[in-house]
């Protein structure tokens, strides 16, 4: 599958590199491709709404200030979207939601990208743990939530491709929860002293 990650920072560039290792097409999606800051990246980087045009799903791993222009840059109908963003309050060092409670950073994403499939994933898992997931004890688990259900499968398994247990979170809405959820992965990693090296992970009773 060709695919566009929006985004050339530490989640953009991780997932990129475990895309490209399962065997996927990857481009990057930048607002200026000739600036001295995307020179050294390791696949070829485009206008966002031409890499978009040019690919079959959408990773979508920009920062929050930046997402509702990028999504609206592009033509997305038919596509497949994976948001990983979270909408960080400024100023909150990461301790806050700027949307919360009746409303989340996936759905407004849904509502920016009309005719796309948007699923929220990837988004409670740091760049830390994405660029090797083999090395997890236990194999670490991305949530995917989402509305449309038929292309949901094919959403799963390109998270399944980048070396991640791949679980379905239910409906859109249900965003709200793994934002949340990413809020207290930022609070044990970056107070509590765990560091950004550890993952979330199911277990399941021995036989």
């Amino acid at each position: 599958m060709k695919i566009a990650i929006i985004g050339a920072g530490n989640v953009g560039k991780a997932l990129a590199g475990r895309f490209a290792k399962a065997g996927h097409v990857v481009v990057f999606g930048v607002r200026d491709p000739a600036a001295a800051k995307n020179a050294a990246l390791p696949y070829p980087a485009l206008r966002t709404a031409e890499a978009a045009a040019a690919t079959d799903a959408i990773v979508l791993a920009t920062s929050w200030a930046g997402t509702e222009a990028a999504c609206r840059a592009m033509t997305l109908a038919g596509k497949i979207v994976l948001d990983c963003t979270n909408p960080l309050a400024m100023g909150s060092s990461g301790r806050e939601l700027a949307v919360a409670h009746t409303d989340s950073a996936g759905e407004k994403v849904a509502g920016w990208c009309p005719g796309a499939h948007v699923y929220k994933a990837f988004n409670t898992v740091a760049a830390e743990v994405m660029v090797a997931p083999e090395r997890m004890t236990v194999k670490p688990v991305v949530f995917v939530a989402g509305d449309d259900a038929a292309p949901k499968p094919a959403a799963l398994k390109l998270v399944e491709d980048t070396g991640f247990e791949a679980r379905d979170a239910g409906p859109m809405r249900n965003a709200r929860m793994l934002e949340y959820l990413a809020l207290l992965y930022l609070d044990l990693a970056m107070v509590r002293g765990m560091s950004r090296t550890f993952a979330f992970a199911l277990s399941w009773p021995k036989a």
